[in-house]
């Protein structure tokens, strides 16, 4: 059950880090889905989207599911984070990132973000991370 709904983490987001990039499309219970609209500055040579970029998305997309599920928690911070880029990201679509959180601990989260270009099928990136979560005292 989410404590926190996309336009409650949207205001919290914009208040502790404005500089994020990507749109909220929508929080579940332990998932979250966001969209990056790719502009030149995201792309690299070759016209796709850059390994930066991706990881980007996909860090701040579990940092939402992690807020949908605890609430608004500044000092949630990623510990861990693994990517394995598969196929190209085409630079001419948006971006989207699916977080599922694996496990939800009282000191650890754990999950997995899959990336894809718009309107494709095929998975772009899979992101493994971990962020620590501080204690409640």
């Amino acid at each position: 059950m989410t404590v926190m709904t996309a336009a409650a983490i949207e205001e919290f987001l914009d208040e502790v880090f404005p500089h994020r990039q990507g749109t909220i499309e929508g929080v579940d219970d332990m998932r979250a889905t966001m969209s990056l609209a790719i502009e030149d500055e995201h792309l690299r040579p070759g016209a796709c989207v850059s390994g930066p970029t991706l990881v980007g998305l996909a860090d701040v997309c579990l940092y939402v599911a992690i807020l949908a599920q605890i609430g608004p928690e500044p000092m949630a911070v990623t510990t861990d984070l693994n990517c394995h880029f598969l196929h190209r990201a085409r630079g001419d679509r948006d971006l989207i990132a699916n977080a599922y959180l694996v496990k939800l601990g009282e000191r650890l989260a754990v999950g997995e973000v899959e990336l894809y270009s718009a309107g494709d099928d095929t998975p772009v990136a899979l992101v493994t991370a971990t962020y620590s979560l501080p204690d409640g005292d």
